[in-house]
């Protein structure tokens, strides 16, 4: 988990959570998952929880939490 990517502050989205080899240029992941098992971990609470935003049509994680779970998990 290459923390040294993740930004020191804001938030991220899945892609950039859990890579995106398909996109132009493709996105590496922070947290090699796939999707179906990030979403299990969440609704498990493995995972940190998202928060809404956007008029709670974006999903979005906080940098503090996923740096937060990094840490955790080593």
């Amino acid at each position: 988990m290459a923390n040294n990517t993740i930004p020191e502050v804001g938030f991220l989205r899945l892609a950039q959570i859990i890579g995106n080899p398909k996109a132009d240029p493709p996105i590496p992941p922070i947290i090699p998952v796939k999707k179906s098992c990030w979403w299990d971990g969440v609704r498990s609470g493995r995972f940190p929880r998202p928060v809404k935003l956007d008029g709670g049509r974006g999903t979005f994680w906080r940098v503090e939490d996923i740096r937060a779970f990094i840490e955790r998990a080593r």
